[in-house]
């Protein structure tokens, strides 16, 4: 059994995100699976670096399955972009060590959060949250620092009651200002969920002067959620990139 590593992209408008799930077939990794199982004849099961949220975007995703077959990576490549919808794209397949996983194996990751002050270009309309107020961006990056490192980031999270740990590393928060467009880049180990829309809400909103930057360590203190920032929307986020040791 060969182990195929994949670098995929998607547009997420219009699917539940990236896990399949029971109460809904429009998820991507439900489309992958059914093209999948048709090419090599048998159930096949892929797995991504992480589960991107319904309606968010990917640039490189990385995801792995394991099949039985003949054909050459850029037959499967062909093969999957020629049935897979037009809103997600194969970029690349190759043959990986078996040992190989998407998500076990992942060093970081780098999601971008972008943001239009104003009515943002039209082909950029459906990939940006759209606001009227232009921020502060030293005050958003002064935010940023008090997050570098490792923290326990459950109160920049949606998540209810788990027993798994909720600490996460963030290497890197860049935020780029390209005349009305912001983009604010993060880099961590993992992500909780809607932590990244968390995170980039709390810092527009201490742009903005409504949360001072000083709440990051109350969070981080009292690991609350209703002192963070906004949840922004799903459709300004996106899946940048994925890496792994001796990238």
């Amino acid at each position: 059994m060969k182990n195929y590593k994949i670098v995929v992209q998607y547009d997420g408008t219009k699917y539940n995100g990236w896990q399949k799930q029971g109460n809904t077939k429009n998820t991507i990794q439900e489309k992958f699976e059914n093209v999948l199982s048709l090419m090599c004849g048998r159930n096949i099961e892929i797995f991504a670096s992480g589960r991107t949220d319904a309606g968010v975007h990917a640039e490189k995703q990385i995801a792995n399955f394991k099949c039985d077959t003949e054909l050459s990576g850029e037959e499967i490549k062909n093969y999957l972009n020629h049935y897979l919808p037009s809103d997600i794209l194969v970029m690349s397949v190759e043959e990986a060590d078996e040992r190989f996983h998407s998500r076990l194996n992942a060093a970081s990751k780098t999601y971008e959060y972008r943001i239009s002050i104003g009515k943002p270009d039209v082909f950029m309309r459906k990939y940006v949250f759209e606001t009227d107020i232009m921020p502060d961006v030293e005050k958003m990056r002064s935010g940023a620092k008090l997050m570098l490192g490792k923290h326990d980031f459950k109160g920049f999270s949606s998540v209810k009651k788990t027993k798994k740990s909720t600490e996460r590393t963030i290497n890197f928060i860049e935020i780029i200002r390209e005349e009305n467009l912001i983009r604010i880049q993060i880099n961590g180990s993992g992500f909780l969920y809607n932590m990244v829309r968390i995170i980039s809400g709390t810092l527009l909103q201490i742009g903005r002067g409504e949360l001072d930057e000083n709440i990051i360590n109350e969070i981080f203190e009292e690991k609350t959620r209703e002192k963070a920032g906004v949840t922004l929307p799903a459709c300004g986020l996106v899946l940048k990139e994925v890496l792994y040791k001796g990238d």
